[in-house]
């Protein structure tokens, strides 16, 4: 039995992979942020450097977080990076919905249009927590 779950573990951790890294992939790719930030700053020479910073940190923070390295910080410093993290995904995933016209369909079948905001609130907040819960407790 153990086999078999740990054949399971592997297959919804993988599973897991691809959909966030799909959702951070696309994230950038339809949201042109690297053009984006090469125009804003005049720095088009440096896209190159800009897309493997982004690879490079991806890998470089999912080796950290695979190889189990930790290090201690002081609580309060966990506590600001847990709310800044959680804002982060909070908003990516909140921008990345917005993109795609997840949300204002859902909103129009739910006939919740009124409440918009109040559910683009509860997503980011519910992801602030999620964040905090990861990094303080867990």
């Amino acid at each position: 039995m153990t086999g078999l779950a740990d054949a399971l573990f592997i297959f919804f951790g993988f599973a897991g992979g691809i959909a966030v890294g799909g959702g951070f992939a696309a994230f950038i790719t339809v949201l042109d942020i690297v053009p984006r930030l090469a125009q804003l700053t005049r720095t088009y020479a440096y896209v190159p450097v800009y897309e493997w910073s982004i690879i490079s940190g991806v890998l470089f923070f999912t080796g950290i977080d695979l190889l189990n390295i930790g290090f201690r910080l002081p609580d309060w410093c966990i506590s600001v990076l847990g709310v800044l993290m959680g804002a982060f995904v909070g908003l990516l995933a909140a921008a990345l919905t917005e993109v795609v016209n997840v949300i204002p369909i859902l909103a129009k079948r739910l006939r919740v249009q009124e409440q918009l905001t109040f559910l683009l609130i509860a997503m980011v907040l519910g992801k602030m927590a999620g964040s905090l819960l990861q990094w303080l407790v867990f």
